[in-house]
């Protein structure tokens, strides 16, 4: 049987705890587009707020879903001794049913809030329960939108890793043929990679997820040294490369250059796309010393244990609480940067106390809920 070495099991836990606190704080950005893709202008004017929310959630964060989906395929690839219909059937647990509860759980809360004319207001403004124009609202659904809001387009908009990392494991034993076979890999590789760079996604196939979870496992199987980086991952170079090409990709999404369209849009894409692998390197192999003293903490380790609960729970709270909270600063100086750092707090931290106090009383259900992770 596969072991992991214990100083990768611990970096592995410390990196997916910090990418859930990266996922928060991106989903709490109150620019006024509140969607946004690799491609995304701000429309906006460029002043130190709208920047730093830009670089931090469209950029410098990024990287951090790809480095989950590589751990992910890493760790599926060490149990090997296990035939995969019997790990399906674990996984099914672990990520399936947690995926049908929270799912379930969003669409109850929003219909809910949706009866309170404030929190009805809010939810329109997000659309996050927009189907299409004719029904903007849960309250608009025939009893079919709710089936696929319930399994394929959650309003717990960050489930969609969930849903596509349970397929990937379903399909595993071919992704592991594709990534090991001799000349199958190159072709594998690059239509993955084509599809990663253009942002195609075929149902629960979508390139980032793909990519990231094959690499994890081509990295597994073929034994590559992820705790010493050889000379051409030299992280110093790549976290250059990482920060500048985020720096340069959020100015030119402002617009600080005449360019059309046509050629902007691409260039902020593709600019992206490198840096997320650029900041993927730099942070692994970076971080090696203080991600193993962080992960012995003590705050840590009891901290950790609501990483999947934090995840799960987060949207579309985060979502609809955005307005409230600038509401709420409105008109202290700053108040949109303050917002955009204190919200994502305030819900981790509060997210943090309902874990904790649903494990105390509750402890059958939390395993429920969280596929038995803190436990």
């Amino acid at each position: 049987m596969n072991t992991i070495p214990e100083q990768i099991s611990r970096r592995f836990k410390f990196w997916s705890f910090f990418t859930i606190l990266t996922v928060v704080l991106s989903h709490s950005y109150n620019l006024n587009i509140r969607y946004l893709q690799p491609w995304t202008t701000p429309n906006e004017p460029l002043t130190i707020t709208t920047f730093a929310e830009y670089i931090f959630a469209n950029g410098l964060f990024r990287f951090t879903m790809p480095l989950l989906f590589a751990i992910s395929g890493y760790l599926y690839a060490m149990k090997d001794e296990v035939p995969n219909n019997i790990r399906i059937k674990k996984r099914v647990k672990a990520l399936l049913i947690p995926f049908l509860i929270w799912s379930a759980v969003g669409i109850i809360m929003v219909y809910l809030l949706e009866m309170i004319p404030t929190t009805k207001l809010l939810i329109s403004t997000t659309h996050i329960a927009m189907m299409n124009e004719a029904k903007p609202l849960l309250h608009n659904y025939q009893w079919y939108d709710f089936i696929i809001r319930w399994l394929l387009a959650p309003i717990s908009y960050q489930l969609w890793f969930i849903q596509v990392l349970f397929f990937y494991n379903i399909g595993y034993p071919s992704i592991k043929k594709c990534v090991l076979h001799k000349t199958g890999k190159w072709i594998f590789f690059g239509i993955a990679i084509f599809m990663w760079l253009f942002t195609l996604n075929v149902f629960v196939i979508e390139g980032e997820g793909l990519l990231f979870f094959s690499l994890g496992v081509w990295l597994q199987k073929t034994n590559f040294d992820i705790q010493k980086p050889k000379r051409w991952l030299n992280p110093m170079w790549w976290g250059i490369l990482f920060l500048l090409l985020n720096i340069i990709k959020s100015f030119l999404a402002f617009r600080v250059l005449n360019i059309h369209d046509n050629m902007l849009y691409p260039i902020i894409n593709f600019m992206m796309k490198f840096s997320v692998f650029a900041g993927l390197v730099f942070a692994w192999y970076s971080s090696r010393s203080i991600a193993l003293y962080i992960a012995d903490r003590k705050w840590f380790i009891n901290a950790s244990i609501y990483t999947f609960f934090i995840y799960a729970a987060h949207a579309p709270l985060v979502a609809i609480g955005i307005d409230v909270i600038l509401n709420f600063l409105y008109p202290m100086i700053g108040y949109r940067l303050g917002a955009f750092i204190l919200w994502p707090a305030m819900l981790i931290f509060g997210l943090m106390l309902i874990g904790f106090i649903i494990r105390k009383v509750f402890p059958s259900f939390f395993r429920i809920i969280t596929g038995g992770r803190g436990f």
